[in-house]
C-alpha cells in the first residue's frame, strides 16, 4: 500500500532535495517545528522506502562524461535476467527499465566520447541473447530525473 504524504512530508523532502546534508536541528528551524517531529518524519519515510537514501548529485558532465545516450535493447526473453545481471557490471550503465514496445529493456548510458560510447554499444551485442539494439543520443537535458513536483503535486491535491 502506497504511503500517505502530507504537506509537511512535502515540505521536509523539499529542503532534503535541496541539501541533504542539513542538520535535523536546521531543518527543523525552517519547517517551524520541533526537532523530534523531524527525526519522527524522516524515520517514517525512510522505513516505509520513500526516502532511499542521501547519495550526491553528481554532475557526470563536470567529471568528463559528457557524451549520453539511451540504448532500447531487443533480446532473447529467456535471457531477460542474464542480461540484467550483464549490464549490472558496466560502470557506464546509469539505469535500465524494462519496457512495452520493440524494445524490451532502455538503458541509458553516459560515456566519455562517442568512440567511448560506440564500444560501450559494442560491448553490449556482445552480451548472448541481445537482438538488437538502437541508440538515441541525448542533445540535452532541460529537465532532469525529478520527484518533488510529483510529492508537492500529491500533496497539494491529496485523494480521500
Amino acid at each position: 500500500m502506497a504511503m500517505k504524504l502530507d504537506a509537511l512530508d512535502s515540505a521536509l523532502l523539499k529542503e532534503l532535495a535541496a541539501d541533504p546534508r542539513t542538520p535535523i536541528l536546521d531543518l527543523a528551524a525552517r519547517l517551524g517545528i520541533a526537532r523530534n517531529t523531524v527525526q519522527a518524519r524522516m524515520k517514517r519515510l525512510e522505513a516505509a522506502g520513500a526516502v532511499r537514501g542521501y547519495l550526491p548529485d553528481v554532475d557526470l558532465q563536470a567529471i568528463g562524461f559528457a557524451v549520453h545516450a539511451f540504448l532500447g535493447i531487443e533480446l532473447d526473453q529467456n535471457r531477460m535476467d542474464d542480461i540484467v545481471e550483464a549490464l549490472r557490471a558496466f560502470p557506464h550503465v546509469l539505469e535500465v527499465h524494462a519496457t512495452t514496445g520493440r524494445s524490451d529493456l532502455l538503458v541509458r548510458i553516459a560515456a566519455r566520447s562517442q568512440q567511448d560510447l560506440l564500444e560501450i554499444i559494442q560491448r553490449v551485442h556482445a552480451i548472448h541473447g541481445v537482438k538488437h539494439t538502437e541508440t538515441m543520443l541525448a542533445l540535452a537535458t532541460p529537465i532532469e530525473y525529478r520527484s518533488l513536483p510529483l510529492v508537492e503535486h500529491l500533496t497539494a491535491n491529496p485523494r480521500p
